[in-house]
């Protein structure tokens, strides 16, 4: 996992650390169970306070992305967690309904939407 921070994208390190684990979670790159850097390392390497990591994880867990044991760290929730799956979905539904307004101005018809999207879901291996 590589998390990369900017100082001038106006977003708070903390969102930027929170978006990148849950960007690698729901790709599925961080995998279930899967134990996170600790806090202390995690600011170690980004070169920020522990107090900004231990945020991020906090929302993470708030969220549902991550589960805090104590004393052994943060690991990674299943894809199973009603959270998670909520999160696919909406993500899916972004993306749809992108593809349909970028077909309207394409002038495609839906039939022929509904064929594009049969044939790539065949092309993913999609059943």
């Amino acid at each position: 996992m590589k998390i990369i921070i900017s100082n001038t994208s106006g977003v708070p390190i903390y969102e930027q650390i929170k978006e990148q684990i849950k960007s690698s979670i729901l790709s599925g790159e961080i995998e279930e169970n899967q134990l996170l850097p600790s806090l202390r390392q995690l600011a170690r390497e980004l070169k920020i306070s522990v107090l900004t990591t231990t945020r991020a994880y906090t929302e993470l867990e708030q969220e549902g992305y991550v589960t805090n044991v104590q004393g052994k760290g943060c690991y990674v929730l299943g894809r199973g967690s009603e959270l998670i799956r909520e999160q696919l979905l909406r993500d899916i539904e972004e993306n749809l309904t992108a593809a349909i307004k970028s077909a309207r101005r394409a002038d495609v018809s839906e039939e022929e939407l509904i064929k594009m999207l049969k044939i790539l879901m065949e092309d993913e291996g999609y059943e």
